[in-house]
Formats: structure tokens, C-alpha cells, sequence
């Protein structure tokens, strides 16, 4: 109104921009509100942990799928979430000290084992934000590497200390009569001990480098894997039978498998008596369409309880054995290795005193 109680008309447009302005500001703010909402409900989703968000009251608002992982596991892991909060609520009160975040570690001994990782942090207004991570694969392979350390300190340890200990024995004999075995036992455990470190190298690049694959017949794979143990097998007094399929194409990295075949003969020359007979055998299996590779001796054999470890690092069946014919303990690890990198698998069937078979499943020429 004006000095004379007149409205001006002017005041209700302007009012009405100012209301419109308003208006559309709140309305931006809103939409903007909503892109951020939409960004983090994307990112809370698709976050490569599990997270749950809890209320004051521990109660669950919003979890996404990783945060799940069903049956008896989820029982436990809501408990654990359940404690998290609770803590984390007293923390916030003042009931507790301590601000930092809180943690809890689950193991599930499976099968399959896994390891659960779950911290709580406060988030604002009382609510607890809980992160579950699955840690399995990362513990699994702290213990390989833990065990391998171990392992190969041992493994290098007593051919070196053994070396170590004959050079000291050489140096107070005076007849060469003396030095002789000596000199050779140095020479046995030098070999060993380059044997050890030769196969660690050769594990390590097949776990390292992807398969170079090629088309290549299977008997020229096998003859090569054959030739390198041929001298071994006949000074051991054992034969080599070789029946595998002209026809049958591999599509695999020759190196790799060459090296898989002539661990498995190595061992089967290692593990046989004298007189034994070591068949190789190799076609493409109609069902399925893979070529399979089956080394076959009249060994020892394994027992029953060793089976499913003979890949393993460093396992060795028989110890005594093993050291007395050189064994390393990694040939079988390359074997399955090589299988791992081709996409395929080995198995082995065996018998104490009968011997044991050995059968790689590769993908056949052609294959992708």
C-alpha cells in the first residue's frame, strides 16, 4: 500500500517472481539432491564390500548384495554386525572411549573356508555404518606364502648344510680314496639343490606367463616329454610304452605341457621298481571332446589319505623316498599348474603296491 492506503501494483507481480524464484531454486536444490542420492545409492550398491546401514537403534535401513552370503554364515554375520552396532552406539553416547573403529573377524571352515573382515564406523545421527570384506583369498595366500618360505628354506638348507659339512670332512682327508665318495655325495646334493631352485623358476613362469598355444599333435608332445627321461627309465630298467592317437591335436602351449608330461614321467620312473613298465596313452574323448593324456606305471602307488594333497608345494608321499631318488616336491604342483593355465584339470587314481595313474584333460586342436 502507499501513503494513501492504495495497493501498488506493482507489489504482487514482483512477490510473485520472487515466490517463482523461490520456487524454482527449491525445486533445483531438490533435483540436485536426488542426482546425489541416486549416485550413492549406485555406489552403495555396486561397492566391491558388503555394507549394511544401521540406525541408532541397530536397526538395518539399507545393505547391498555383497553384504549376504547365505545360509548358516548369515546368522553369524548379523550377529557380528549386531555387536559392531551396538558398540558403536555406546561409543557415540560417551559410554565408551574409544572412537575407533570397530572391528570383528569371522572364520567359516567351510567347505569352502572363508575368512570375513568386518569393521563399523559411526556415519552421523547415531547411525553405524557396517563394511563386511571377504578376505579368504588374501589370508589363503598369505598361508602359501608363509608356507613356501618355510618350505624352501628348508628344501635349500639341507643340501647346502650337507655341502657345507663334506668340504669340511674333505679338507682332514689325506687319501684320495677317501675323498672320492665324498667328492660325489657334494656333486648329489649340488644337483639337488639346482634341481630345487630350477624348479622353483620353472613354477614361477608358468604361473606367471599366459600359455603361448599353438596347434600341435599330442604324440609330438609326448615323444618330447618321453626323450628327456628315456636314458633315466632305461638305466632304472624300465620300459616306456607310448599309445597315443596320430590324429589327436593339442591346442596348448607346447613348452608348458611338454614340461607337465615329463614331471609326471619323472615321477613315475622315480616311483617304479626295476622291471616296471611306464604307458602313456592319449586320444580325444568323444563326450567330451578334450583330448586326455593318461600316464600309467606299476609303481609303489599312493595311499588314500595322500591323494588329494599330491599337488600341493613340497608334499611328498614318502620323504625317505624322496630323498633318496632327488624328488623336489614341486612337479606335481607344475602338472596341475600347466592343467589351471589351459583351463583344464588332472586327476589320479592309484593303488599302494599296484602303481598310479596320472590323467591330464587338455582342450583339443581347433579349440579357443
Amino acid at each position: 500500500m502507499n501513503l494513501f492506503g492504495r495497493v501498488d501494483p506493482g507489489r504482487r507481480p514482483r512477490e510473485a517472481d520472487a515466490l517463482r524464484d523461490e520456487l524454482d531454486l527449491a525445486r533445483a536444490e531438490v533435483e540436485s539432491l536426488r542426482s546425489e542420492n541416486a549416485i550413492l545409492s549406485a555406489a552403495f550398491r555396486s561397492a566391491p564390500v558388503g555394507l549394511i546401514l544401521l540406525d541408532d537403534k541397530c536397526k538395518v535401513l539399507l545393505r547391498n548384495s555383497r553384504s549376504t552370503f547365505g545360509s548358516h554364515v548369515d546368522v553369524l554375520v548379523e550377529g557380528a554386525v549386531q555387536s559392531i552396532c551396538t558398540d558403536r552406539v555406546a561409543a557415540a553416547s560417551g559410554e565408551t572411549g574409544s572412537e575407533r573403529p570397530t572391528t570383528r573377524t569371522l572364520e567359516f571352515y567351510g567347505p569352502p573356508q572363508r575368512v570375513l573382515a568386518l569393521t563399523g564406523f559411526p556415519v552421523g545421527e547415531g547411525r553405524v555404518l557396517v563394511a563386511i570384506d571377504d578376505v579368504s583369498e588374501r589370508v589363503r595366500l598369505d598361508a602359501v606364502r608363509t608356507d613356501f618360505v618355510s618350505n624352501i628354506s628348508h628344501e635349500l638348507k639341507t643340501p647346502v648344510g650337507a655341502l657345507a659339512l663334506l668340504a669340511e670332512t674333505i679338507e682332514g682327508c689325506d687319501l684320495i680314496e677317501d675323498v672320492r665318495p665324498l667328492a660325489a655325495r657334494m656333486v648329489a646334493e649340488a644337483h639337488r639343490a639346482g634341481g630345487t631352485i630350477d624348479d622353483l623358476l620353472d613354477l614361477s613362469r608358468i604361473e606367471l606367463a599366459e600359455p603361448e598355444r599353438e596347434e600341435i599333435p599330442a604324440l609330438m608332445v609326448v615323444s618330447e616329454a618321453v626323450a628327456r627321461h628315456r636314458l633315466a627309465a632305461d638305466r632304472a630298467g624300465l620300459s616306456i610304452h607310448v599309445d597315443v592317437d596320430r590324429d589327436c591335436l593339442l591346442f596348448c602351449d607346447r613348452l608348458q605341457v611338454v614340461s607337465a608330461l615329463a614331471n609326471l614321467i619323472d615321477n613315475a620312473v622315480k616311483y617304479s621298481d626295476r622291471g616296471g613298465e611306464i604307458v602313456i596313452s592319449g586320444g580325444v574323448d568323444t563326450d567330451t571332446g578334450v583330448v586326455e593324456i593318461s600316464v600309467r606305471d606299476q609303481g609303489v602307488g599312493i595311499p588314500s589319505r595322500d591323494l588329494d594333497r599330491v599337488f600341493e608345494r613340497f608334499y611328498r608321499v614318502d620323504r625317505a623316498r624322496s630323498r633318496e631318488t632327488g624328488g623336489t616336491g614341486l612337479g606335481l604342483a607344475i602338472v596341475r599348474h600347466v592343467v589351471s593355465n589351459h583351463g583344464g584339470d588332472v586327476t589320479v587314481s592309484s593303488r599302494e603296491g599296484e602303481g598310479s595313474t596320472f590323467t591330464l584333460r587338455l582342450p583339443s586342436g581347433g579349440s579357443t
